[in-house]
């Protein structure tokens, strides 16, 4: 790490949960001692300790400081050596054994993060220091209604950002002794009007020309439980045993705050009442950090932003099926440890930091290979087989072909092995481009019908391994299959690229002489 000139006024390093820039401190120089080395003589993997309970606060005295999803750095709940052992996850010779890997790259101008399934890429994040226009999704806002549109049934919001945020009647919550007609069939326009100032929350980013998606039912989400405050919502993963479903609903019963709504999360399995406690402890907190600042500011103002991209993805993602998650960056890779050492402190040895000057940490994962295999329209299938990855304005057009395929008994058997290779690559494609929207795609004809069924639920099992939400049909008669997936950002092609300035896009030029 480069020192600082002597009597240079430092930058305040940036800590989890801050929700600005980190502004300059007034304060002495920090010393570069209390930094971990990046000597390439050392161990070039590193396990931390306990986190730091006296870390600094990043923002400046005189910068009003947002709520945010980090823990205060309380010391973990004391847990008996049989909880821990279970929740620690498998070793095998010391070392973590699990199925995925999580990669954390820093850059200056952008942050990537690499989750691999033994060694394949499943998924990709990209966060760049501009994304606070364009990522957004669960930011908290103070916004003023624009303009409401009966014909249309929503209302644009100026939350602050370039683009007006849509909200949709749906999405709208209000007092019903504040309107004539009936709660179920009362108009947007005698809820809402120009002017009018709403907290909301953002559901879907800004793609493209449109602009984000809101809404007024507000979730802040903790380790163990979704806090939805002024709601009556309750309930509990249905990806839980009964058994441990019950014991949650008992627990519940004690911390539910009154007249809030909390939803229990699949990581909140083996979760003891004091951990439970204190998560909704936290959130409830944090909401009335979000309600004081909303009272005394004006409108559009952000509220909450959500953390950093490294610790959103590990709270929605980290448990004992990760082996590990290695950061290249020092500074993250303390905030990190500290971030899981309070919430997950059984699990904090599997944050590692990577520093070996030799070789970047994507291109020893072989992450760099693979993310240049997903940025092209062709992908090759193990068996000589290829897909063609075609995207346009309304859907995505995937083809699949034999290729180099010739197959060794027949045409329906090497037809049917190629579909299911295709099946799989298919369901791995759409969660690492992350693609959205309406998908078509046109599997290699089969005159079996038990082999066209075969290679359906082949790729559903496949889809299942997703988090986000899709719907598949059958097999149409020209053997299409048609499905959704829920569209959460641009994508990865769409984050790796710019609009051709040529061709704007087309992907040809015309001949102007000719018009």
């Amino acid at each position: 790490m480069t020192a600082r000139p002597a009597g240079a006024n430092p930058v305040s390093r940036p800590k989890i949960g801050d929700t600005r820039p980190a502004h300059r401190s007034d304060g002495p120089a920090s010393s570069d001692d209390d930094r971990p080395t990046t000597d390439p003589a050392k161990r070039r993997r590193r396990r931390g300790g306990r986190g730091r309970p006296g870390a600094a606060d990043g923002a400046g005295a005189g910068a009003p400081s947002l709520p945010s999803d980090a823990p205060e750095f309380e010391d973990p709940v004391e847990l008996d050596e049989e909880t821990l052992e279970r929740r620690r996850g498998r070793e095998r010779k010391g070392r973590p054994v699990g199925r995925y890997m999580m990669c954390v790259n820093v850059r200056e101008h952008a942050t990537q993060i690499a989750v691999l399934e033994g060694r394949s890429l499943i998924e990709h994040y990209v966060s760049h220091p501009a994304d606070d226009a364009s990522q957004i999704h669960g930011n908290i806002y103070l916004g003023k209604v624009q303009n409401v549109l009966p014909g249309m049934e929503a209302a644009f919001v100026d939350i602050g950002t370039p683009k007006n945020a849509v909200l949709y009647r749906g999405d709208v919550q209000y007092d019903p002794d504040d309107v004539e007609e009936k709660a179920s069939s009362a108009r947007i326009e005698n809820i809402l009007r120009a002017g009018q100032t709403v907290l909301c929350q953002v559901t879907k980013n800004p793609i493209g020309t449109k602009g984000a998606r809101l809404t007024q039912e507000v979730s802040l989400a903790g380790r163990f439980v979704v806090l939805i405050p002024n709601s009556s919502t309750y309930g509990i993963s249905k990806r839980l045993a009964d058994d441990e479903r019950k014991r949650l609903r008992r627990i519940l019963d004690d911390v539910k705050p009154k007249g809030d709504g909390l939803i229990v999360r699949t990581a909140a399995e083996g979760a003891t009442p004091e951990e439970l406690r204190r998560d909704v402890d936290r959130l409830l907190k944090q909401w009335q950090q979000i309600e004081e600042r909303a009272r005394r500011t004006g409108a559009p103002v952000l509220l909450y932003r959500e953390p950093p991209l490294a610790v959103r993805v590990i709270r929605e993602e980290f448990n004992k099926d990760y082996r590990g998650v290695y950061i290249d960056d020092p500074e993250l890779y303390k905030d990190v440890h500290d971030y899981v050492a309070a919430l997950i402190p059984e699990l904090a040895d599997r944050i590692e930091l990577y520093d070996d000057p030799s070789l970047p940490l994507f291109e020893r994962q072989h992450v760099q290979e693979q993310l240049h295999k997903a940025l092209d329209r062709k992908v090759w299938l193990p068996s000589g087989g290829s897909l063609i990855i075609e995207r346009t304005e309304a859907l995505t057009v995937i083809d699949v072909n034999t290729g180099k395929n010739v197959g060794s008994s027949n045409l329906e058997e090497t037809v049917y092995r190629n579909n299911l290779e295709a099946a799989e690559e298919i369901a791995r494609q759409l969660r690492l481009r992350d693609i959205g929207g309406i998908i078509v795609i046109d599997f290699i004809d089969m005159e079996i019908r038990k082999n066209r069924e075969a290679v359906l639920r082949c790729f559903k099992e496949a889809l299942a391994r997703d988090k986000t939400r899709t719907q598949v049909f059958d097999i149409s008669e020209l053997g299409l299959v048609e499905m959704t997936r829920k569209r959460v950002s641009e994508g990865l092609v769409e984050s790796f690229s710019a609009t051709c300035p040529t061709c704007s896009g087309r992907g040809f030029i015309l001949d102007e002489t000719l018009l």
